[in-house]
């Protein structure tokens, strides 16, 4: 298995290669081109003791003056620690359990197999737990966080995948994890690309903070806007909507599908404000053959089961399965500020829904709902306030996208050699 993992990461670097002279100043090795100066080891060799596995203790509540608890829940997939919802460990046996500065823990179970995390002490004491393998790297000639950068690559999860390959759930033991080779390079060049790739993770940080902040602030903005005033009036969402549901062609016959009908399932709302295109799509005859309706652009769908009360705004004609009740706003009303004040109702909605194999909630029951609405000048300018954040909001999710883009870019360019720090 191990072989067949060597030979998937070199595939690539072998066919830029072949019939052509090899880059000056690269070689070729089991793991593809690099510098000439690097070696290839395995992490086994890299470390100063044998992987060991974490505590077999069962978590408790979180108590200052108890050790603090790191599960694999307690890791993000960017091998961050996550400061919340913390558990602590109350065991006699704790002690040898703790992290050092410089450790790295792996996980070895499960659907998150091979998420790592390189402890530092800002983090804290923190006792690793069982479904854990922690190793120490020798910094003589392996410094920690370049190792660590070396498992948040592709070729490190493509590896992970290929080599946790279980009958039952996925798993990697501590034998195995000792099998992945790295890419070494001289220990200085180690120091410079770890720097510079904590360089882009506090970049990267510090953008993530920003859209938190913001994202609390307009949390705030609607509770203080959405909040009813004297002046505004109570009306059912029925008096100022139409509300539409939608239905399913037959998937047994082929001719129904595959159309240009736009035709949006419940598991495609919830993420974007704005709707664009759906992933499946209906054709004419699909659509004359079953009970899905047009609907017009700026359609709200809300969806009605498989998690009731998620919002999307359509911006083009579309139908929806039957696990939508969408709402059509009449002209007396702002179709954003419904969308805004539609999207604080969620827990309303479930409370109303009913069913025995699965929760939906009626069409009657969603015409019911009571909505505290302002003038319409002002319903515009609650909406225009919101969309402006959100629009903020977008702008820094688009910045973290192209921020860890360019963190993956500069890590494989920096832990294969082609860019040299050094």
């Amino acid at each position: 298995m191990v072989t067949e993992t060597k030979m998937n990461r070199s595939e690539a670097e072998s066919h830029s290669t072949k019939g052509n002279n090899i880059e000056k100043g690269m070689k070729q090795t089991e793991i593809g081109l690099i510098p000439e100066d690097w070696e290839v080891e395995n992490l086994g060799k890299l470390l100063i003791e044998n992987p060991n596995y974490g505590i077999n203790a069962a978590a408790v509540e979180y108590k200052l003056g108890l050790p603090t608890y790191l599960r694999i829940t307690d890791i993000d997939e960017d091998g961050k620690f996550i400061k919340k919802n913390l558990s602590s460990v109350n065991d006699i046996n704790s002690k040898n359990y703790y992290l050092e500065k410089g450790d790295i823990v792996f996980a070895r179970t499960g659907a998150s197999v091979g998420k790592t995390y390189l402890h530092i002490v800002a983090n804290g004491d923190l006792v690793f737990a069982g479904f854990l393998i922690r190793i120490k790297p020798n910094i003589e000639i392996c410094k920690a966080e370049y190792l660590f950068y070396n498992t948040q690559t592709k070729v490190y999860k493509d590896w992970i995948i290929s080599n946790s390959m279980r009958s039952g759930q996925p798993g990697i033991n501590s034998n195995e994890i000792k099998t992945f080779q790295i890419p070494l390079p001289p220990l200085a060049e180690q120091e410079a690309i770890a720097m510079a790739l904590s360089d882009c993770d506090s970049w990267i940080d510090s953008i993530e903070e920003v859209l938190a902040k913001k994202r609390l602030i307009k949390q705030g903005a609607m509770q203080e806007l959405l909040t009813p005033k004297e002046d505004w009036e109570v009306k059912k969402l029925g008096e100022v909507a139409d509300i539409v549901g939608g239905g399913t062609p037959s998937t047994f016959i082929s001719n129904y599908w595959n159309g240009h009908i736009e035709w949006f399932t419940p598991t495609e709302v919830g993420y974007d404000k704005y709707l664009y295109s759906s992933k499946r799509k209906i054709s004419d005859l699909g659509f004359k053959n079953s009970s899905a309706n047009i609907l017009p652009i700026n359609t709200i769908l809300l969806t009605s089961r498989a998690g009731i009360g998620d919002l999307g705004i359509l911006k083009v004609e579309a139908s929806t399965n039957q696990g939508f009740q969408s709402i059509i706003c009449k002209e007396t009303v702002n179709v954003e500020f419904i969308y805004y004040l539609m999207s604080t109702k969620k827990e309303e909605l479930l409370k109303n829904a009913s069913g025995s194999t699965f929760l939906e909630i009626s069409p009657n029951k969603v015409k019911s709902l009571e909505l505290s609405i302002p003038s319409l000048s002002e319903q515009t300018r609650i909406a225009t306030i919101l969309s402006d954040m959100d629009l903020e909001i977008e702008a820094l999710e688009e910045k973290l996208h192209k921020a860890r883009q360019i963190k993956q870019g500069m890590m494989q360019e920096l832990l294969t050699g082609r860019v040299r720090l050094v």
